[in-house]
Formats: C-alpha cells, sequence, structure tokens
C-alpha cells in the first residue's frame, strides 16, 4: 500500500464499502460467468455497481428501448397503439415467442405486439415493433438523442441475427459467437445504461404517465425467467428477460419491496457452469437484496 493511502486507511479516512455494495461483488464472483450488476433503491438513492459501465451481450434486454421508443411515439401521436397489425407468413421468426405457432393473418393490436415482444420476448413481434419505429437505425439515432447510447445500441433485427446463426458451418462455435462476436448479438448493453432507463420508466419521466403505467404493467405480465429475479421473491417484479443458453442469461426489471421500488440490472454472459445454477444465482440475489432493505 502507498504511504499516502496507508494513512488514509489509518486515519478512517478511505470509504468503506457498503453493505449493499458487498452484497453485489460476492454475487458477481460466485456467478459461474461474466456478470454484471447495477442496482438503484428508488426511495433511498442508494447506488451501486459491478461491472455496471462495461458492454454485455443484451440479448432480448434490447428490446426495452425498442418498447420505450414505441411508447413515445405513441404519446406524439406518430402511431397509434390500437392500430391492427397483420402477420404475414413473412414476418415470422423463429426463437422465443408464440406469434410464429398462429396461422399467418393474425391481427393483434400494436400494442399487443409489443406486449408479446415483452412477456413471451417474441421475436415476430420484436421485428414488426423495430420495422413500426422506423427501423434500427432510427432506434439507435433516438437512443443517442436521449442520452442512453453510452450504455446501449441496437445490433440488428432478430431476423438478421437468426440468419447470421444459421450460415455457420458445423464446426464453427456457436457460443464463442455468442460470448464474444459482437456481429452475432441482438444489442449491446451496459448495466448501468438499462438500469437507468428501468429507473426512468418507473419514475414516469420517460414517457407520459400513462404510457410508463402500461409498460410497467406489461413487464409485470412477464412469463420468462421464472428462475431469475423473481424466482424467491413474494413481492411484484417488472422485469424482462434476455437469454441465449447455455451461455447467457439476463433479467433486468424492477423489484417492488417494502421499502420502495428496487431497480435492478443483473447480465449474466460468458456462462460456464450449469445454466440453472446462474438463473437460481440471479433468484438468491434478488431475495438477499430485498431482505437487506427490508430489513
Amino acid at each position: 500500500m502507498k504511504p499516502l493511502l496507508a494513512l488514509a486507511a489509518a486515519a478512517g479516512l478511505l470509504a468503506q464499502p457498503t453493505a449493499l455494495q458487498n452484497l453485489l461483488t460476492r454475487a458477481s464472483s460466485e456467478f459461474p460467468g461474466k456478470a454484471g450488476i447495477w442496482v438503484r433503491h428508488l426511495a433511498t438513492g442508494e447506488t451501486a455497481g459491478v461491472r455496471d459501465g462495461e458492454m454485455f451481450n443484451s440479448a432480448s434486454v434490447i428490446k426495452i428501448p425498442v418498447l420505450v421508443l414505441a411508447f413515445q411515439l405513441a404519446d406524439q401521436g406518430a402511431i397509434s397503439l390500437d392500430e391492427r397489425v397483420t402477420i404475414r407468413k413473412e414476418d415470422l421468426r423463429g426463437g422465443s415467442g408464440i406469434f410464429r405457432y398462429h396461422d399467418a393473418g393474425l391481427q393483434p393490436t400494436f400494442r399487443d405486439v409489443l406486449l408479446q415482444m415483452v412477456i413471451t420476448s417474441d421475436n415476430t413481434a420484436t421485428d414488426l415493433a423495430i420495422a413500426k419505429v422506423g427501423g434500427v437505425a432510427r432506434v439507435n439515432a433516438w437512443l443517442k438523442e436521449s442520452g442512453y447510447a453510452a450504455g446501449q445500441r441496437l445490433v440488428q433485427t432478430t431476423g438478421e441475427l437468426f440468419a447470421k446463426y444459421n450460415a455457420l458451418k458445423p464446426a464453427e462455435d456457436r457460443d464463442a459467437k455468442t460470448n464474444a462476436d459482437r456481429a452475432y448479438w441482438l444489442g449491446e448493453i451496459t448495466p448501468r445504461g438499462i438500469g437507468l432507463m428501468l429507473e426512468g420508466i418507473e419514475k414516469r419521466t420517460i414517457a407520459s404517465r400513462a404510457a410508463c403505467e402500461d409498460m410497467i404493467r406489461m413487464m409485470r405480465a412477464q412469463q420468462a425467467g421464472a428462475r431469475r429475479l423473481n424466482h424467491f421473491l413474494t413481492v411484484p417484479v417488472a422485469h424482462k428477460t434476455g437469454d441465449f443458453p447455455p451461455v447467457l442469461a439476463n433479467d433486468v426489471g424492477i423489484i417492488y419491496a417494502r421499502s420502495g421500488p428496487i431497480v435492478v440490472s443483473y447480465l449474466g454472459n460468458s456462462i460456464t457452469g450449469n445454466y440453472g445454477d446462474a438463473e437460481d444465482r440471479m433468484g438468491r440475489f434478488a431475495q438477499q437484496l430485498v431482505e437487506l432493505f427490508d430489513k
């Protein structure tokens, strides 16, 4: 230890890690992969992070900015959430979601499309939504205009992403692409960047109050990621998952603890251990987080 640091420590001038920071540090170190975590208790303002400024493979978590932009455009009257969208055969996408199991010609409202993009992480819905708000370039321009570009970027549509995976030769390592090749990422996010967007939704500042409440309603209806943030909790959670088994499991959201809303971003990339165990560790972390604040 350098002399000045030693003197400062002896005098008690160096700030000691908080219980919250210790919890995040321990959770990150015990995760069977690379974990980035950011937490803010909105009632107290207490904040902590681990690798919270690093870019991670977002998987489907990047669908949150698409959701927010859609609601902002609806607030402005540029699009209508009540408009019926015809889902054609060529619109169908593989992977997660339910629209691909319906007959072509289904006509949900655009609000229903956004709902499925969130609660079943529907990839057909996602690409329809991206097109409706102006495309990948428009989403990224909006992120820059809104001050979120430092922590979030939509790389491509789900259709473009799965076309790349489908073109891989059998000998090529799909998991290595998911872990390290950003050309095979749906989006890029930092734990803090997406956390700040969630904070804006919860505080009703990122869009109209009605729009924010609708987005929270959707995230509270989440059907995926049952073993993650909400697994061991008895309080409500509004969240959005991102998945690419066996190497990626993300979950971000708002935990409605008795002490007040807690924004949590937990990104788990490059998983090397058991996938279910990785998910359970996220759930145990959320449980310990709520216990810390609600004690």
